[in-house]
């Protein structure tokens, strides 16, 4: 918890000023002294995390349910003085845990390195002195800047400043959310554009990304291997005493008394035969192949028995950021004005952009233009005013010979407003148009460029959509689901016109539902709406991790496929999961 003893969600509601006031701090910063006292109260900036003993961690490889079995007949062979089959188990059994033991720690170790890269340091106001520190020194009150290409290094509020933020790893919202001052900015989203002063409200595991990672320490999927083994066991086992039962019956009956021990060895034997001695080692020795030739293919694969049970799901989860769509914008479509064709739209936007200032629109227009084949080296671009929450547009001077022209692109309402002469007809197409964009989805924005010499006279050249695109064999991937009887749902937290867009398009189906629609049915329709759905929109990291849980409830083996913070406690749950940057579960 915070100071102020509240959520960063409660921050939203408040000022900068009792902010402040409530995390005890000011636009000053705190002092060195004082940041040690509440490092001491709060802990490090950081998700604390529960460190092994890899020699206990080996050790446990012993204790389950299959090994039980093998130690039993061990245990057995060993009082009935078998030293050779006691040696070979026991052999099978150390062979299966350092196997195990040795991929298990492989994956850690890649993982561990991975974390290490990905270190963030932030720019903090301390002793009234701007200074470089890791993040995990950061505690609530610190007063800390964010610009261009950042991490935000924990929960924050924007105390003077605007900034252009990427949440997709946390909320799945793909493009980007414009936030000015007194708005709330989270742990990990990444900075795309704009610079802003910002204190610290929550860190650790108080932060959104925090709790997040506490709800994925409660996943528990179960393992659909062991099931499996374990009903292979049984069944050896009810026909191994089945056959002891016979022959001890049998001996009974021949009045075989004087060969107890004999008797006794027999039932041993039958015991024994009905443990499949050697299947977990054989098992795990196939899946450190089959795991060793997908880690060729770039998958990491962190829990052996994953590779099982991704023969055995029936339905498959599939977040749609990043998972399904390339989590880049991108160009949807281009729509010229009278007077003006698409490659002019396409050019004019261009020339109004700038990649240097990594702006995510820029970029955007800039790769489209690339990919069409567009020529620009006619054109000089000699002045440039890069996007301004303010003014809400670009703004550039371009030179083509002797000739100058002025193109800018930026909200609709207000580059149409700056346009001269532009009749009541315009502005309706112009609207209908936005209006049939935003059904699907799409983000809007308008280009213009000036006429003649005079660089205020400016006329709409037309408009352009932007979105995130899918990728491009996903449509082929739902398919081959679909033929291998594997039923696809799709969970994101966009809008719903986003969600049917891209459903749709790839093949899934446009039966989109909220969480809110199936809230006080019985479990029976709640079941029956969740499957007979093509997907929820608009839902939290914690609505996915209910949808995987309760489908696997009903009996359903369940894969999830995500890339992001809020897939996390859905992909730890699932039998089967796939990270589109590290690979499988």
């Amino acid at each position: 918890m915070s100071l102020g003893g509240k959520s960063t969600s409660e921050y939203k509601r408040i000022s900068v000023e009792e902010s402040l006031k409530m995390l005890e701090s000011s636009r000053d910063g705190l002092s060195d002294s004082d940041a040690g006292k509440r490092l001491d109260i709060f802990g490090s900036n950081e998700i604390a995390e529960k460190k092994t003993n890899p020699f206990l961690d080996f050790l446990l490889r012993y204790w389950g349910p299959m090994p039980w079995l093998l130690e039993l007949a061990m245990a057995l062979s060993f009082i009935l003085r078998h030293y050779l089959e006691g040696v070979i188990i026991f052999l099978l059994l150390t062979i299966n845990a350092v196997i195990g033991h040795v991929h298990s720690r492989g994956s850690q170790k890649a993982v561990e390195l991975l974390k290490k890269k990905l270190a963030v340091k932030a720019k903090v106001l301390r002793d009234k002195k701007w200074a470089m520190m890791e993040s995990k020194e950061l505690v609530p009150g610190d007063i800390i800047t964010v610009g261009l290409g950042d991490i935000v290094p924990a929960d924050s509020k924007i105390i003077s400043g605007e900034l252009s933020i990427d949440q997709s790893a946390l909320t799945g919202e793909s493009l980007p959310a414009e936030t000015h001052e007194s708005d709330i900015v989270y742990s990990s989203s990444v900075v795309r554009r704009g610079e802003a002063r910002c204190v610290i409200v929550n860190t650790g595991a108080s932060t959104y990304f925090g709790k997040t990672a506490e709800l994925v320490k409660t996943a528990k999927p179960k393992s659909h291997q062991e099931d499996v083994m374990m009903a292979i066991v049984r069944y050896m086992m009810y026909l191994g005493v089945a056959a002891l039962v016979l022959i001890l019956a049998y001996g009974v009956m021949m009045r075989l008394e004087e060969h107890v021990f004999t008797m006794l060895t027999l039932a041993v034997i039958f015991l024994m035969g009905a443990v499949p001695v050697a299947l977990p080692a054989v098992l795990t020795i196939v899946q450190s192949v089959g795991a060793l030739e997908l880690a060729k293919r770039g998958a990491l694969v962190t829990r052996l028995d994953s590779i099982e049970d991704a023969a055995s799901i029936d339905i498959l989860c599939l977040d749609k950021t990043g998972t399904i769509t390339q989590n880049k914008l991108s160009v949807a479509e281009s729509i010229p004005f009278p007077g003006f064709t698409k490659e002019n739209v396409v050019i004019t936007a261009a020339l109004a952009s700038q990649e240097e200032g990594m702006d995510i629109i820029d970029l955007a227009i800039i790769g489209y233009a690339k990919r069409l084949g567009v020529n620009f080296s006619a054109y000089k671009q000699i002045s440039f005013t890069p996007f301004n929450p303010t003014i809400k547009r670009t703004d550039a001077l371009i030179g083509i010979g002797a000739k100058r022209f002025r193109a800018v692109k930026g909200a609709v309402q207000v580059i149409i407003s700056m346009c001269r002469g532009i009749d009541k007809e315009d502005v309706e197409k112009a609207n209908g148009i936005i209006d049939g964009f935003s059904r699907k989805g799409f983000r809007t924005i308008a280009v213009a460029r000036s006429e003649g010499s005079d660089l205020g006279d400016l006329k709409l050249a037309g408009l352009l959509s932007l979105a995130d695109p899918p990728r491009p064999d996903s449509k082929d991937m739902i398919e081959q689901a679909r033929k291998l009887g594997i039923k696809p749902i799709m969970l994101t937290g966009d809008s719903m016109a986003i969600a049917k867009e891209i459903a749709l398009e790839v093949g899934i189906g446009g039966k989109i539902i909220r969480m809110t629609d199936i809230w006080g049915l019985s479990e029976d329709a709640q079941m029956k709406a969740v499957v007979e759905s093509d997907g929820f929109a608009e839902i939290y990291p914690d609505d996915k991790f209910k949808i995987v849980k309760f489908l696997q409830s009903r009996g359903h083996l369940v894969g999830m496929t995500g890339d992001g913070v809020n897939d996390a406690p859905a992909l730890k749950q699932a039998d089967l999961s796939a990270d589109a940057d590290m690979g499988y579960k």
